[in-house]
């Protein structure tokens, strides 16, 4: 993909995103949830998702949940109160960018 340099930049708020809208998953779901979303446009690499979620982890936005499903060991990750905030914030940023983005591209005339 072309644009996958756009969207490593974006990976820990669409974590935050897709973990805002779910009470918890699993690394492999939330690779899908992002392909399925994106018909298939954004490939989330185990290699890019791992990291991204054990900072996440580190950083006190997010909370791990172990759970036996089928004789294997599950992990579980989940928005901390810290981490619902900055979904928050990471979104009016996000949208702030768009919309600056937009300006640019498609400026009105006057």
């Amino acid at each position: 993909m072309s644009n996958s340099k756009l969207y490593k930049g974006s990976l820990n708020t669409i974590i935050l995103k897709l973990l805002s809208q779910h009470d918890k998953m699993y690394g492999y779901e939330i690779t899908q949830k992002v392909k399925a979303l994106t018909k298939g446009e954004l490939n989330i690499t185990e290699g890019a998702l791992y990291p991204a979620l054990h900072k996440l982890e580190a950083g006190g936005l997010l909370d791990v949940e172990v759970a036996k499903v089928d004789n294997r060991m599950r992990k579980y990750y989940k928005l901390t109160e810290s981490g619902t905030k900055e979904t928050v914030i990471k979104m009016e940023a996000l949208a702030d960018y768009i919309n600056t983005m937009q300006a640019l591209l498609h400026p009105k005339l006057a």
